[in-house]
């Protein structure tokens, strides 16, 4: 049993939970774990962290959406399980997004992130970290929630075009996974291009440019979001909306979509 020696409570000092402190960021946390609920603000609010934090716990999604919404708390960022009664925390999330469109939110689930790469980018999260076993994930939780609040709390501020596909890339570079319509954007079908080196789906001066510019942002726990030049299976070349970030394994999530209506080519 953790013996959690908590900071001075909410009631103790006079204050509404999700009230910052003393410039301290405020965090509500929303698991129906309790267990867990501990052990992530001992992890958040330890002062060795190097995050000075308070944690706000709730069970329950509805409480949780109360909260946010009361005019006496405001939050900092929000992290949320995805497996919960009333709703998951995808759906969750996507109710704070209609009122609070700027808070950074974190997805720090059990659910496997192939399972949900489509969901975690169309629900414009800030970020997503896959639960495990011993204290690992919960320190890397602590920096998840840093970089977070750091973000502003879009995971795509900067492209407006909606991300239609969704694809992820291995630790070998290639890739594990592709929805219907990342698939299309290429002229291929998911299971082709499942596998493929991800440069294949790119020119070569293209292919310079993500190794050079993109890939080290993101290799240092950025997201890269812009345009870039996309390769289809007959040889012919469209602008597409993109955005890349790291999954906390060191795979790739990947989001697209076609900017423009370059023709295919025809053959001649």
């Amino acid at each position: 049993m953790w013996n959690i020696q908590r900071r001075a409570s909410d009631v103790e000092i006079g204050r509404e939970a999700g009230t910052p402190v003393n410039g301290a960021l405020s965090v509500l946390h929303v698991d129906d774990d309790e267990a867990l609920g501990e052990m992530v603000t001992l992890f958040l609010e330890r002062d060795d962290s190097g995050l000075d934090c308070r944690v706000t716990h709730e069970a329950s999604p509805a409480a949780a959406l109360d909260r946010i919404r009361s005019p006496e708390t405001a939050f900092d960022c929000v992290v949320s399980d995805y497996s919960m009664p009333e709703m998951n925390g995808i759906e969750f999330l996507e109710r704070v997004r209609e009122t609070h469109p700027e808070l950074p939110l974190l997805l720090f689930s059990g659910e496997e992130t192939t399972d949900l790469a489509a969901e975690i980018i169309r629900a414009g999260l800030t970020d997503y970290l896959k639960k495990g076993f011993g204290t690992g994930q919960y320190t890397l939780l602590v920096r998840r929630v840093e970089h977070a609040v750091d973000s502003d709390g879009e995971f795509d501020s900067d492209v407006e075009t909606e991300l239609d596909g969704v694809g992820v890339v291995g630790r070998n570079e290639r890739f594990e996974r592709v929805d219907p319509a990342y698939a299309s954007f290429y002229d291929y079908e998911p299971e082709e291009i499942e596998g493929k080196h991800w440069s294949e789906l790119h020119p070569d001066a293209e292919v310079d440019h993500i190794r050079t510019h993109v890939l080290p942002v993101v290799e240092e726990g950025g997201k890269w979001t812009g345009r870039s030049e996309g390769l289809r299976a007959d040889g012919s070349r469209f602008t597409e909306s993109k955005l890349v970030t790291s999954l906390d394994d060191g795979r790739l999530l990947i989001a697209v979509s076609e900017l423009d209506e370059t023709p295919r080519a025809t053959g001649d």
